[in-house]
């Protein structure tokens, strides 16, 4: 695959120039915490993984790069894979790519990663129990760049490419160690805990907000062995991070620019009034977002977005294959854990979430509703036919909430409502849930986003009209992704509902990772031996009819509350920057294809 932005530049006379700098300023609340590319659920995000650990560590197969939600096999590190005549064998061939310090890339990076899965999954935010690599009844590597996976059945091709060997990011032989010296994860799988381990301690804690060894992640001689196209050059106690090219980068797209900065923000008005000093002068950033809270003219679309605000910028909508939603704690000990068990309350709120209402008055056209687990836009035919005529279950309506909680054992003649008739029979309010329990629970969410705030404060008014007090809390990102985590059920495990303004990026929009009893990315830990029946089913065909069923089923459900959908960001890039389109689908950045031309 060549440049087309190269391509097209050279149509019209004028050819990239080498060198420059671009800096952009990030979204707030949500500065890098891990390097490791292994990241547990808890630190699991955009920001952390797309923006940050993808430019400098590659995974085995690259997406999205053509603006469309496929693999780009030239931007691979790994060739297609090839598949058994009976479907259970996959054999990947990687290319005689170097790392930074030389070594060639090898068919043991690979395995390092699948053997850090199956030891230490339950560590790895994208681990589904009964998944990769559990579902492997053999796996091993057949040349020094060749690896096989033997499957326990057969699997949608499809699935496995897009799920499934997506996952791994091949891991150099100069982090397969422990303080002690070398170790040999890559082979034993009996050196895992202590490699995971010394790994891990080599980032600092991760969970520390004032973590000072992120300034040590550059010089590092673990962290600065890189396969991507941008090294780490520096990463200020301010959260400044620097990125420059990685000399030894064997993928075809070597980076133009100097330097890559990305600069903290923490608000979307500072944002704001960043871009309105314009992209040059001192302190000026050429990349950066157009906050929804000020996009005052409405969007032509999503895609296409509106008027722009700014002057010397222009406006590039990155819309991506993804749902966002409020995650619940079905495993808070608390009774707010048994009234999340109860679907008719999931329900409720859910129907006093006035997304239409929002997508025209707060988000102004930029956003879509979003009515279950796959994503409405970009239009695909994966999305069921009910859904994509407007067919949701649970559209906006407190009343009608209001007379489901009543039919349930709730008093709602006052907020919040009460339980009247505990129980577990038909028209009870369910086990756990005692008489005179009120219906309420704390919702944190995001700070610095006045769209999100908006969003919040109108569920919180709407459902009050239902007979649910919903409390609302303010956190700044980083600390509300870390504190309302997945936890096993427990004292310590007292978080209730979260909103961190995003939701999950999807390959292929199974529901394995997010919906699935124990997934790394069910955040809440919902489990329901349907949703888990369903979602087995379509990982092993490309039926779209079984997509259907599932999605469906998960709207009813609805296992999360489910949010309007916008694009990740609205970016606003400087007129004089070149290469920045097509926007990836998935979310992902590409500074390395970013430049200026010649005079």
């Amino acid at each position: 695959m060549t440049r087309t932005t190269t391509e097209s530049t050279r149509q019209d006379g004028r050819r990239p120039k080498r060198g420059g700098t671009v800096t952009w300023a990030c979204a707030p609340g949500f500065p890098p915490a891990v390097i490791f590319p292994f990241t547990p659920a808890e630190r699991m995000g955009t920001r952390n993984i797309l923006e940050f650990q993808a430019l400098m560590y590659s995974t085995l197969y690259y997406f999205g790069s053509s603006g469309q939600p496929e693999v780009d096999y030239a931007r691979s590190i790994a060739e297609p894979p090839e598949w058994s005549e009976d479907g259970l064998t996959v054999t990947v061939r990687v290319k005689p790519w170097k790392w930074s310090n030389g070594e060639t890339i090898c068919a043991d990076n690979v395995l390092f990663w699948v053997n850090l899965m199956k030891v230490k999954g339950d560590r790895y935010g994208e681990y589904v129990p009964g998944y990769f690599p559990d579902n492997l009844t053999d796996y091993g590597k057949l040349s020094q760049d060749t690896v096989y996976f033997t499957f326990d059945r057969v699997y949608s091709q499809r699935w496995v490419l897009m799920n499934q060997l997506s996952t791994i990011t091949p891991l150099p032989k100069a982090w397969d160690r422990t303080a002690e010296g070398p170790a040999n994860a890559s082979g034993d799988l009996a050196d895992v805990e202590a490699v995971y381990a010394y790994l891990m301690a080599e980032q600092g804690d991760i969970l520390d907000e004032k973590n000072r060894a992120r300034t040590r992640w550059p010089d590092s001689p673990i962290w600065s062995v890189v396969s991507g196209p941008w090294r780490l050059k520096s990463y200020t106690l301010e959260g400044v991070v620097t990125f420059v090219p990685n000399e030894h980068h064997s993928g075809p797209n070597k980076p133009y620019l100097d330097e890559f900065r990305q600069v903290p923000t923490f608000s979307d008005e500072e944002q704001y009034e960043m871009l309105q000093r314009g992209p040059r002068g001192e302190g000026a950033i050429q990349v950066g977002y157009l906050p929804l809270s000020f996009a005052t003219e409405p969007a032509e679309s999503p895609d296409k977005g509106g008027p722009n605000p700014l002057d010397h910028y222009r406006l590039v909508p990155q819309t991506a294959y993804c749902i966002r939603y409020i995650s619940l704690n079905y495993n808070n000990p608390t009774v707010r854990g048994k009234l999340f068990a109860q679907p008719y309350v999931r329900q409720a709120v859910q129907m006093c979430l006035d997304q239409d209402s929002a997508v025209r008055d707060i988000y102004q056209g930029y956003a879509y509703r979003q009515n279950g687990p796959v994503p409405m836009f970009p239009k695909t035919d994966l999305v069921s036919p009910g859904q994509r005529a407007g067919a949701w279950p649970l559209p906006f309506d407190p009343d009608r909430a209001r007379r489901l909680l009543e039919d349930n054992g709730w008093d709602t003649s006052v907020t919040p409502a009460v339980c009247v008739r505990p129980g577990s029979g038909p028209g009870e309010a369910g086990e756990g849930i005692p008489a005179g329990t009120a219906l309420s629970f704390l919702l944190r969410y995001v700070e610095g986003r006045p769209a999100l705030t908006r969003l919040m404060r109108q569920l919180r008014a709407d459902a009050a009209k239902a007979g649910i007090d919903v409390r609302l809390e303010e956190v700044y990102g980083s600390v509300l992704v870390a504190e309302d985590a997945p936890c096993e059920a427990g004292p310590d495990c007292l978080w209730e509902a979260c909103c961190w303004n995003g939701g999950w990026v999807f390959h292929q929009p199974t529901g394995e990772i997010l919906f699935s009893t124990g997934a790394g990315g069910n955040f809440g830990h919902w489990s329901d031996p349907r949703a888990d029946e369903l979602i087995d089913k379509t990982v092993t065909t490309d039926d779209v009819k079984v997509l259907y069923e599932y999605q469906d089923y998960i709207a009813e459900q609805v296992p999360v509350i489910f949010t309007p959908n916008f694009p990740i960001r609205l970016f606003e890039v400087s007129e004089d920057l070149h290469g920045f389109d097509p926007i990836n689908p998935f979310g992902m950045i590409a500074p390395e294809n970013w430049y200026y031309v010649e005079d």
